[in-house]
């Protein structure tokens, strides 16, 4: 079995989601993980999914694609054997006025501390620009690791919180 990570993005439509898994079901592409979103209009898919062949994949989903209105990518990678997570898993907030490189500055200092972003998310609403990023940390650094994110945050002029995840809700 192959082992597929296909991206589809373009401006948003009803059934997209439905014509891409329609698309994998018939060619018996079982999709293991994934994760879809709308960002200001656009749709954004990323998947992984064992099956077919990479080409096999590329071809059936070229129809909907056709129009120019979708972007379809597929590639084979390497499984990943279902490794255990390497560290404990928090959730990094981090909220304020939107600036040029919050991102950028809270991530670094996460990966400065050996810190992993397993999902990241933002949203700018109005001036307000809101991160939340779920992250394995290090077992032991939480503490040392909320100074570090909070005197980031200082220097940024935004607020953040670190917190453990809670097991109930995964």
């Amino acid at each position: 079995m192959n082992e597929l990570a296909i991206t589809v993005i373009g401006r948003d439509r009803p059934g997209i989601v439905a014509d891409v898994a329609e698309v994998l079901a018939r060619l018996g592409a079982n999709l293991t993980d994934s994760t879809m979103t709308r960002l200001r209009g656009h749709f954004a898919m990323t998947l992984i999914c064992v099956g077919p062949a990479a080409a096999d994949v590329e071809a059936a989903l070229a129809p909907l694609c056709a129009d120019g209105q979708l972007l379809a990518t597929v590639r084979a990678v390497t499984p990943d054997g279902g490794t255990a997570a390497a560290g404990e898993p928090y959730v990094m907030a981090v909220h304020g006025a939107d600036r040029l490189g919050i991102v950028a500055a809270m991530t670094r200092v996460l990966e400065n501390a050996g810190g992993n972003v397993t999902d990241l998310s933002t949203r700018l609403a109005g001036s307000l620009y809101v991160v939340v990023a779920e992250v394995e940390l290090p077992a032991g650094m939480a503490d040392e690791l909320a100074g570090r994110l909070a005197a980031t945050a200082a220097e940024l002029g935004v607020g953040v919180t670190l917190r453990p995840v809670d097991p109930d809700l995964l």
